[in-house]
């Protein structure tokens, strides 16, 4: 699943293979196996056909040491390979301590060989194929380290195959075809030394020491360096996850479009963040492409400019308050209207109650006009104390803020956290029950989630609806290099309930007013070719605007090496036919490794 997971590590490069942490699924047996080499070890599928037995004077020549975290160990390979290219020639040698190995040392290995799932069974994640317990035993130093390539022709263009049906869905048991699928070509690497070439960045580097590169540079590439993620079936067979067995201070601080420069290699491992891993022993040369934030434009007098920007847990004890202004400001030129995502409560994190989020939108306010933009006005509705999920006492909410040197905003008594909005007849037109009120608040489509924010405003006399939507995360899905493909989409569930309700209420403010000028906004956790989306747009009631803009341009959010679409901005049928409106996703965040937040605003701009 490749989106907004939330994830709890004390240090990346520490838990990829760990075989004995928390969560691992690991098979062992009192059975024996005789001497073996490693592609025995491996088999044509991608769990052991010798999991679980304990194997004796295994060869190879060590190709990367772990010293470091909770997965200690070294990677070693057969210098003597089979001719079935299905066969993997290396493998995972777990110690648990820091091993008394150097790379180029030629080892004798026995032990038992396991099946660890990075992660946990409920994960999904495919295993990895380990030596546990082992007896090492060194018999020369110096010697050559064998190493695959890997490039652009050798990756297959296909990604997975299907899984069994008899094996629900899995792939684990189908015989590896790595000329055909690009799992499969990883897969029969796994353990085994490998090399990339010079390859341009498509993930940034994170503060856990990995960035994403891309091995095929002509593939769905962004206008800016990434790779776009387009469909379901568009996963992007080039993109690999880069760690480093070195020190997490010397990993290169890369944005999308960098390049890694010459030869990059070591072990393919398999992460619990990520799958397939080429875990660095000798990193290429990092180029910069000077990327840079993006600026729009600012609105003409007769534009009316609207935007989403989610700004990741905002507290009041944040540092991020200014950078954050100054995107508002000096990025998107101080839209009219902005739906911000992810506002805390005054006190943040701390679980004691608290539900008002005034310090901390006045905290923002303030330090946008110490950057020079307009003092804003806010309208936004406390939730009730841990009903809307997110962090722990954090209390996250949607929250307006607006320009009343440019737009006014119609309130109405009555909204609060638990009452619904309704839609009625005044003078002709639609007119909203409370401004602001909370969209469908007790539907079970959002327990444990934000519930949409609905407003009320004025711009040149005419009346514009607004709704903020911060949708239910991706949390729980399977990962792209899950062992079941296709992977299940269960967070899915909930957005299309979510989005079924918006659409509901978008089509009762249409059913009163057809012409009525309505924009749903925010982080929608979705992409734009999604059932969540296809529920949105439901009978012709929104559109997501988004899909103006040319395919190489559609992204807001960029996860595990894919460029793709969360947030989005969907109009209703009058704004879309009066065609008088401008769309621009301001990449300011998402592809830099210094971010404010993950994703990247949206304007639009159009004329009521």
């Amino acid at each position: 699943m490749f989106s907004v997971f939330s994830r709890s590590r004390l240090a990346a490069l520490a838990v990829t293979t760990a075989c004995c942490a928390t969560g691992a699924v690991v098979v062992t047996s009192p059975a024996h196996a005789a001497t073996v080499a490693i592609h025995d070890i491996q088999g044509a599928t991608r769990t052991s056909p010798l999991a679980g037995q304990q194997v004796a004077g295994v060869t190879g020549v060590v190709t990367g040491v772990r010293t470091y975290g909770s997965s200690r160990g070294f990677w070693f390979q057969d210098t003597a390979p089979d001719d079935d290219p299905a066969t993997s020639e290396g493998v995972f040698v777990f110690t648990g301590s820091a091993p008394a190995v150097q790379v180029g040392d030629a080892v004798t290995v026995s032990g038992t060989v396991s099946e660890y799932v990075p992660g946990g069974a409920s994960s999904g994640n495919q295993s990895l194929t380990e030596i546990t317990k082992p007896t090492v035993a060194v018999v020369s130093s110096g010697n050559e380290v064998p190493v695959t390539t890997v490039g652009a022709k050798s990756v297959p263009a296909a990604y997975t195959p299907a899984g069994d049906p008899a094996a629900n869905g899995s792939v684990n048991g189908l015989t590896l075809r790595p000329k055909k699928y690009a799992l499969d070509y990883y897969e029969s690497l796994e353990g085994q030394n490998i090399r990339i070439g010079s390859s341009r960045v498509v993930t940034a580097s994170d503060p856990y020491a990995e960035l994403w590169v891309t091995v095929k540079p002509a593939e769905n590439p962004t206008a800016r360096g990434g790779a776009r993620y387009g469909s379901y079936t568009s996963q992007n067979t080039g993109r690999l996850q880069i760690q480093s067995l070195g020190a997490a201070a010397d990993f290169p601080a890369a944005n999308v479009g960098d390049v890694l420069y010459g030869s990059t290699e070591g072990p393919l491992d398999f992460s619990q963040y990520g799958g397939y891993t080429l875990v660095a022993r000798e990193f290429g040369t990092l180029k910069q492409s000077g990327l840079a934030r993006e600026t729009t434009r600012a609105q003409t007098s007769g534009e009316l400019a609207v935007a989403t920007y989610n700004v990741e847990n905002l507290d009041p004890t944040d540092a991020t308050f200014e950078e954050h202004a100054a995107a508002i400001v000096d990025n998107l030129k101080s839209p009219d209207i902005v739906s911000l995502e992810e506002i805390q409560d005054n006190n943040g994190a701390k679980d004691d109650g608290t539900v008002a989020a005034d310090v901390t939108l006045g905290k923002l306010i303030d330090a946008v006009v110490a950057a020079g933009g307009p003092r804003y006005e806010w309208r936004s509705i406390d939730p009730v104390d841990k009903q809307d999920g997110g962090e722990p006492g954090g209390n996250i909410r949607q929250a307006f803020l607006f320009n009343p040197e440019r737009v006014s905003f119609t309130d109405r008594a009555g909204g609060d956290a638990t009452t619904p909005v309704g839609v009625v007849r005044s003078h002709g037109k639609a007119a909203l029950t409370a401004s602001p009120g909370r969209i469908d608040p007790a539907n079970e489509a959002w327990k444990n989630s934000r519930k949409p924010l609905a407003g009320e405003f004025t711009f040149r006399g005419k009346t514009v609806f607004v709704i903020a939507n911060h949708f239910a995360s991706k949390g729980g899905d399977q990962g792209l290099t899950s062992q079941f493909q296709p992977p299940a989409r269960s967070s899915e569930t909930q957005r299309h309930a979510q989005a079924v309700s918006v659409n509901s209420f978008v089509k009762s403010v249409l059913k009163v007013q057809k012409n009525a000028d309505v924009i749903a906004l925010g982080d929608i956790n979705d992409f734009e070719f999604s059932g969540t989306a296809q529920r949105l747009e439901d009978g012709g009631a929104l559109w997501s605007a988004i899909k103006s803009l040319p395919r190489s341009e559609r992204y807001t959010y960029d996860y595990q090496g894919n460029s793709q679409v969360l947030d989005q901005i969907l109009i209703s049928p009058s704004i879309r036919k009066k065609a008088a409106f401008r769309y621009d996703s301001v990449h300011i965040n998402s592809e830099f490794h210094d971010q404010i937040s993950d994703h990247d605003p949206q304007v639009l701009r159009l004329r009521p």
